[in-house]
């Protein structure tokens, strides 16, 4: 499996962690080990996309850098053209 598609992988593993965490802290506000499992899924997620950012580019618009003046979200290939894959 290529880099990428490794970390696009571990981005919706944690994606769903946190989903299913985030159900269950709905009903159990108080339980501790679900709480602290649910921030180091977090930690382990935001590393993760972090690390897709600085080798592929953002994920979403929220994460381009706009301090030149310029949108660049349409900048390279597309996650459906054959150059991103």
């Amino acid at each position: 499996m290529h880099e990428r598609q490794r970390l696009l992988a571990m981005i919706r593993k944690y994606d769903f962690y946190l989903n299913e965490l985030q159900l269950y802290l709905d009903t159990h506000p108080q339980c501790h080990q679900a709480m602290r499992m649910w921030q180091n899924y977090h930690a382990m997620r935001q590393k993760a996309v972090a690390s897709y950012v600085r080798q592929f580019g953002p994920l979403q618009p929220m994460q381009i850098d706009t301090s030149n003046g310029t949108w660049n979200w349409i900048q390279g290939p597309w996650p459906w053209e054959k150059e991103a894959n």
